[in-house]
């Protein structure tokens, strides 16, 4: 069997899954399977819930899809890189576009920071849970990355392990080769995180913060300023090209 179906649908569950079990559906799985998909029972699909790998299952119902059934086992679980996105929140669908990408880029967590620019005050991390669910459907994606709770940017700094690297997204650094920069930086297998700031960029202050943290590499996105959520995509992908798992599984 191909590594990944991409034709047969697929399901997120909380449920632990296992040979012959049965699984519940609720109201809004059940019409997802029945009346967008228009699937009846018998009809097959793919489940997950981020710990037990992926299962082929069949629908179970007369009226409508109430359960699932779970078949065979049809891929392992894997585990997501050690990568953290920490990030000044967006506003609205482009918070849900940026959570998204940093899911099918391969983030293991998602962490909001309020920065002194940043736009979104409040953060809906039920929202940003629910994104990441959807994304990792869509994607064939087994593990679920962590929505943290926002915090203070000093207070995520003081927080965070200071044997990771830290990758610092910064406008105003020279612009150098990002790829050179990352290949000379040292990945010791503690962990990466990814730092993006606010549309109004870091505040001088802020900049300075940073600029102390052990194991920093500033880094800038090219000679052009980028969208926040831009940036978001361009970052994560010179790093796992780079640092991560796009070349096979790093420890």
């Amino acid at each position: 069997m191909p590594s990944h179906d991409f034709r047969a649908p697929r399901l997120f569950v909380e449920t632990s899954l296992a040979q012959d079990a049965r699984v519940p559906l609720d109201r809004d799985q059940s019409n997802y399977l029945g009346n967008v998909l228009r699937l009846a029972a018998g009809a097959e699909v793919l489940a997950f819930n981020g710990r037990d790998g992926e299962w082929q299952a069949a629908i179970e119902g007369r009226k409508r899809p109430d359960n699932l059934v779970i078949l065979q086992q049809v891929r392992p679980q894997d585990r997501l890189p050690d990568l953290a996105y920490v990030f000044a929140p967006l506003k609205h669908a482009r918070l849900d576009y940026t959570v998204q990408k940093a899911v099918e880029m391969g983030a293991a967590v998602l962490q909001p920071v309020q920065t002194r620019f940043t736009q979104a005050s409040r953060v809906n991390t039920e929202r940003m849970r629910a994104n990441v669910i959807e994304a990792a459907e869509q994607c064939g994606i087994l593990s679920l990355a962590t929505v943290a709770e926002p915090a203070p940017l000093e207070r995520y700094l003081s927080q965070r392990p200071t044997d990771r690297l830290l990758v610092f997204c910064d406008e105003a650094a020279e612009v150098e080769n990002p790829i050179q920069s990352l290949q000379q930086a040292r990945a010791s297998g503690h962990g990466i995180d990814v730092l993006i700031g606010p549309e109004g960029g870091f505040a001088e202050e802020e900049r300075a913060l940073l600029l102390r943290q052990p194991k920093i590499l500033r880094l800038a996105l090219g000679p052009r300023i980028l969208r926040a959520d831009t940036a978001a995509v361009a970052a994560l992908a010179l790093v796992q090209a780079v640092l991560g798992d796009w070349g096979g599984t790093r420890d």
